[in-house]
């Protein structure tokens, strides 16, 4: 057995346990006051309870592990133990996720990475400066792998949980289901998995590999084994490895929340070490970086490295932690790691440089020391990360309403989503129409602007001149020109003049459908549940404007049929109250009233009837032969029917946006999907299916942030189910 004497300056045996083999720590109880970690450990023989005791102590070998017992302690110090080796296990958990996720940290992702804000040390150090040797000494085990040049080529988040006995394995994140007891399979995983990604060339990675190691003799401890830092590229290496491996490291070490330990080799001068000189540029006040001295029994003879043990050299906020890994020989020879820790343990406690300094040294007191320090993290950032939780949940539930839930795969529940996706739509298409978002106002621009400026344009002063006036009434005619008015001749004009009205009333009606259909292509963009189902939008884009050109064609015979009426039937009380051609006016009867009445209607049309001289006296000469067929005659034919078109054009301003907001906006605005409603509830599971194919880059997004959703919430509930955080 090992043995010691105990330095009288010691106040417990507290210092003296790294002397004991790891598996001591296995029934050290923790203690975790305000201020610092304690160990408690009593022997039943002597207790540390007067000076004579300590010296008696002092004079012996250590206990055996069956001679010691704990300190009875609290109950709550028994949970605060518990809950923290808890925390450290949920931070693994943790991180697996994230990884599984594709969160490692340092992307550019829009949502706040919690990989970052989760606490882990983070080994850094020179190629050839003993990082690996560090790591297989705390761990216990050979499972790294080995070689010349960069032999890290991706992180390798390496997670220790203490077990209650039983065999140790290993297990990948990338293979969950199998449990490695072959460490030697271990280390040739992790070459494998490496050349997954990064093939067989010396490139490097950024997504890290995740290898949890259950044993009862590690601690609950979590290490991101980086690449080595290096000066040159060797052959097989871009130009740009230096400044890619340093760009790597950095986007660890950056993090306020990561713990930096920074390994170098004694027998080289501290100044040039490469982790001391990117600590000290990242944490300046060196409050996150411990300091790591291997190959201390490698130094050159007379010299030792004390400055820096002691923080004179380099002085840190956390103690420096002196290594002496295996050699050469011992690694070819496959020597036992329990005994490499003994004679690790042995060389500072025989030292004469490092005696002194022997309980605070070695890989057994940096994983204790590691250990405590990452819980106390832990425990001081667990707020802060419960409120970057709750704070990503909001955001990332916010984004999921944003991009839409994900579709149930029933055929009734994608019929409901088609639908309540279409009312959704159809709600703004009428708000568009009644006012509540802009457009349905173009609509009235068409009968108040356009419709009147068409009416005024029509070409009655070339139809109705007097040459083509002329013309048609003696067409009108034949061979028997008329006797007092030219009725024939009239309503050949007016049929004509009418007739230019269906220009501009089917003018209306397009204009109306282009109006709709600029609506129902600006509803769809804005209806923000469309826009990740641009099979849905086409088709309703499609069903929608079909609808709008069967309203179009009924709103056009419509408006034809409102010119052709007017054409049918001509309003006859117009022409009578025109002045009377002239011609011989009937002698009246004495005593027959009927003729007085005919003076009197005469006279107020502006008329003067003479008895006795058989003509009339006014605005019209009486003689029909003189003017029957003159210019006068015909201009004021032309006249009369321009009256007329005036008062039919004046009803047609008025009926035709009538019978255009009846038949088009006023269907539009209760039918638009009507038919798609009748053809879609006739679609089988697939077709309707297919309406709600997304856009792959919006469903891999959403996918994405569901899975992180359930991850942070599921972290959530884990942090609160540990008792002292309540």
């Amino acid at each position: 057995m090992l043995t010691r004497q105990v330095d009288s300056s010691s106040s417990s045996l507290t210092d003296q346990l790294p002397s004991l083999p790891l598996i001591i720590t296995s029934t050290t109880f923790i203690s975790f006051g305000r201020d610092n970690f304690s160990h408690h450990w009593f022997s039943e023989a002597t207790a540390p309870s007067s000076p004579s005791g300590r010296a008696a102590a002092s004079s012996r070998p250590l206990p055996l592990l069956s001679q010691c017992r704990p300190f009875k302690q609290k109950e709550t110090n028994l949970l605060a133990m518990a809950t923290m080796e808890s925390l450290i296990g949920l931070v693994n958990r943790i991180q697996r996720a994230c990884t599984a996720l594709g969160d490692y940290g340092g992307g550019d992702s829009a949502l706040a990475s919690l990989w970052d804000a989760l606490p882990s040390v983070v080994v850094v150090g020179g190629q050839s400066s003993g990082k690996s040797s560090v790591l297989e000494s705390i761990v216990g085990r050979d499972f790294l792998p080995r070689g010349s040049g960069i032999v890290t080529r991706r992180p390798l988040v390496l997670q220790l949980q203490k077990t209650e006995g039983g065999q140790e394995y290993a297990e990948f994140g990338h293979m969950p289901q199998r449990k490695f007891t072959d460490f030697s399979l271990v280390r040739q995983e992790i070459q494998d998995e490496t050349d997954r990604i990064t093939g067989k060339s010396k490139q490097i990675s950024p997504i890290p590999i995740h290898l949890s190691i259950f044993s009862p003799t590690v601690v609950n401890l979590t290490l991101i084994d980086l690449p080595g830092l290096t000066k040159v590229a060797v052959e097989g290496q871009p130009e740009s490895i230096v400044e890619d491996i340093e760009k790597m490291v950095r986007t660890y070490v950056d993090k306020p929340n990561s713990i930096i330990l920074a390994i170098s080799p004694a027998n080289q001068d501290i100044a040039t070490s490469d982790a001391i000189k990117l600590a000290k540029e990242v944490d300046p006040l060196g409050e996150r970086t411990f300091g790591v001295l291997t190959k201390l029994d490698l130094m050159d003879k007379g010299t030792n490295a004390l400055d820096v043990l002691e923080g004179r050299a380099y002085r840190l906020q956390h103690p420096w932690v002196g290594i002496v890994n295996r050699s050469q020989a011992d690694i070819i020879k496959n020597t036992d790691m329990i005994y490499a820790r003994r004679k690790e343990q042995e060389y500072f406690y025989t030292s004469t440089d490092y005696g002194h300094l022997a309980s605070k040294m070695g890989s057994e007191y940096l994983a204790k020391l590691l250990s405590q320090h990452l819980e106390s993290v832990i425990k001081a950032k667990i707020p802060g990360i419960i409120s970057l939780i709750n704070k990503g949940i909001e955001e990332m539930e916010a984004e999921l309403d944003r991009l839409g839930r994900p579709i149930a795969v029933d055929d009734g529940a994608k019929l409901y989503t088609i639908l309540e996706l279409c009312r959704a739509f159809d709600k703004i298409f009428k708000e568009h129409l009644d006012g509540g978002r802009a457009g349905g106002d173009r609509i009235y621009g068409v009968f108040d602007n356009q419709l009147p400026a068409a009416l005024k344009k029509l070409p009655f002063d070339k139809h109705l001149s007097l040459q083509n006036v002329k013309k048609i009434v003696s067409e009108a005619d034949g061979y028997q020109p008329h006797l007092i008015a030219p009725e024939q001749g009239y309503r050949r004009l007016i049929e004509r003049s009418l007739n230019y009205f269906r220009g501009p009333a089917e003018a209306s009606v397009d204009a109306v459908h282009f109006v709709l259909k600029e609506l129902v292509r600006k509803s769809i963009g804005e209806t923000e549940e469309l826009r990740r189902f641009p099979s849905l939008q086409s088709t309703l884009a499609t069903a929608a404007t079909q609808s709008l050109e069967k309203f179009r064609e009924e709103s056009k015979k419509t408006v034809v049929r409102l010119v052709d009426m007017e054409s049918s039937y001509l309003t006859v009380d117009f022409f009578r109250k025109l002045p009377q051609e002239g011609g011989p006016t009937p002698t009246p009867i004495p005593g027959d009233r009927s003729a007085d009445r005919r003076a009197v209607s005469a006279d107020r049309r502006g008329v003067s009837v003479s008895a006795d001289r058989g003509e009339e006296k006014g605005k019209y000469p009486s003689d029909p032969l003189g003017d029957r067929y003159g210019d006068a005659h015909f201009r004021r034919i032309g006249s009369n029917v321009l009256s007329y078109i005036g008062m039919v054009s004046e009803t047609l301003r008025v009926t035709i946006p009538k019978a255009v907001v009846y038949c088009q906006v006023k269907e539009a605005r209760q039918n638009l999907l009507h038919y798609f409603y009748i053809q879609i509830g006739r679609r089988e599971g697939k077709e309707l299916g297919e309406l709600l194919d997304e856009d792959p880059t919006l469903m891999s997004k959403r996918q994405e942030i569901a899975k992180r959703l359930e991850l942070y919430k599921a972290a959530r509930d884990e942090i609160d189910a540990v008792a002292w955080v309540r």
